[in-house]
């Protein structure tokens, strides 16, 4: 119970800071890219949660619990806050005064590399049984090479940033791609940080490396 309290705490703080980081700048809630968002993201966390409750309560709870050990990893998720919070008001800002307007088939192709994203995020969590949202090696961790894994060392990334640069797009505002995109950055270096600890202290990991030579991004890096 205590899990499930928690779970919807945060899913409930989570859709308010959005919804109020949207529909105050924009002024209104006549707002159709915010609406839109907000389902896409909520809905489908709603039910990914719901599945992981019944299903594997152990990796819910890690998942729930962001608080980073090392120092560096703090650094970058503070930062990654920063970009969402000013990406999200941006675009309510634009949707007030009108800078930008992106196509409607832009906005509908978005949607599904949203949706896309979110099925690698689920898929991940099928595979990786040790997943976390902090960077940690957890005692008995072993390699997973399977699926995903055997194309891209950190396929989980790879789907936040696909996700995190089609939110504005969703919200119709150029300008909030631009604040989006320093993301790719913050989660390269994530990425090398985490590489370190894992080469440090995840036996095989630097075989598994040799094997899967592309980090998120297969022929590119």
């Amino acid at each position: 119970m205590r899990l499930l309290f928690s779970a919807l705490i945060k899913l409930l703080v989570g859709a308010l800071l959005v919804a109020a980081l949207l529909f105050i700048p924009a002024g209104r809630f006549s707002y159709l890219g915010a609406w839109l968002l907000i389902g896409l993201l909520f809905i489908p966390m709603t039910v990914l949660g719901t599945v992981l409750f019944i299903k594997s309560p152990e990796l819910l709870k890690k998942r729930l619990n962001a608080k980073e050990k090392l120092g560096s990893q703090s650094a970058i998720v503070l930062l990654s806050a920063v970009i969402f919070i000013a990406g999200f008001t941006v675009a309510g800002l634009d949707r007030r005064f009108g800078w930008t307007k992106i196509p409607l088939w832009v906005t509908v192709f978005s949607c599904v590399l949203f949706l896309i994203s979110y099925a690698l995020y689920a898929e991940v969590m099928r595979e990786n049984a040790y997943l976390s949202r902090t960077v940690e090696v957890v005692e008995g961790q072993k390699i997973i090479d399977t699926g995903l894994y055997g194309i891209v060392r950190h396929p989980m990334y790879f789907a936040s940033v696909l996700m995190f640069l089609s939110m504005p797009l969703i919200l119709g505002s150029w300008w909030s791609l631009l604040c989006f995109a320093p993301y790719i950055f913050l989660i390269a270096a994530r990425i090398i940080s985490e590489e370190r600890l894992l080469l440090r202290e995840l036996p095989g990991y630097g075989e598994y490396r040799k094997r899967v030579r592309y980090r998120i991004l297969p022929f590119i890096w």
